[in-house]
């Protein structure tokens, strides 16, 4: 791990601790007030841990702290307020041991750093967001969440290509057919192929990915009727490399 990622890892640490220390003192003290402000600053700090993705693993955890299913599924709505501080408190313990573990898993594999996947798109804020989504879409897949998995790699799909239209535009500063964040995904595909920056290989993709923005809810969550295969996951995944490969083609 560089530098720079170990003060980013030391900063997020610091700040889940700091979270988990307040967390016990309004659990053992509880105010309507303190414990609102806390849930505030818990959110937040998730939200910048998962890249703002809520599909990610943390994000996830998180919102699930707040639901309580009864034996027969449905959803209770009355929860103790203790209870979900503790799952808050149990969430933030899942992405300290997390971030504790980055160094112990280099020190031990005695690998060199993992490269960089994402150097070639052109936002720099936007790479770190999609290096961690990369990741998650392979841990999800290993884990056998392929809806998760399917949806994670056909996002970062939607966002390289998303970077790679939008600077071939700026040069000539035209914009005749709207916002490209408007465009539906399978307009982006096209408009990315008919300017030669990608070439066919998005063809593999299986239906179900091609309409993965249907996949969710209205939240952003994966829904649980939205049925994914392994092999439409592993494909999505395929793809999503053989395009990484079109815009970067040194890699």
């Amino acid at each position: 791990m560089d530098d720079n990622l170990r003060h980013q890892r030391d900063t997020s640490l610091a700040q889940l601790e700091a979270l988990i220390r307040r967390g016990h003192q309004i659990r053992n003290t509880p105010a309507v007030d303190a414990t609102r402000a806390w849930q505030q600053d818990c959110a937040a700090a998730i939200n910048q841990l998962s890249g703002g993705s809520k599909a990610h693993w943390l994000a996830r955890a998180y919102s699930g702290a707040f639901l309580v299913r009864s034996a027969g599924g449905g959803v209770v709505v009355e929860v103790d307020a203790t209870e979900i501080v503790d799952r808050i408190l149990d969430v933030l313990a899942q992405g300290a041991t997390s971030l504790s573990s980055m160094d112990d898993v280099a020190a031990s594999s005695g690998a060199a750093p993992r490269p960089r996947q994402f150097e070639f798109v052109h936002d720099a804020d936007l790479r770190p967001v999609l290096e961690q989504t990369f990741a998650d879409s392979r841990d999800a897949l290993e884990r056998g969440e392929f809806g998760l998995a399917l949806l994670l790699s056909c996002g970062v799909i939607e966002a390289v290509l998303t970077d790679a239209l939008d600077h071939a535009r700026q040069p000539a500063h035209d914009a005749p057919e709207g916002r490209i964040p408007d465009w539906s995904f399978e307009r982006r595909i096209a408009a990315a192929e008919s300017a030669g920056l990608i070439r066919s290989g998005c063809a593999r993709l299986p239906p179900v990915a091609r309409r993965y923005r249907d996949l969710t809810d209205a939240d952003g969550e994966l829904r649980v009727d939205a049925p994914v295969s392994e092999r439409e996951a592993r494909l999505a995944g395929q793809v999503l490399h053989v395009v990484m490969r079109d815009l970067d083609p040194g890699r």
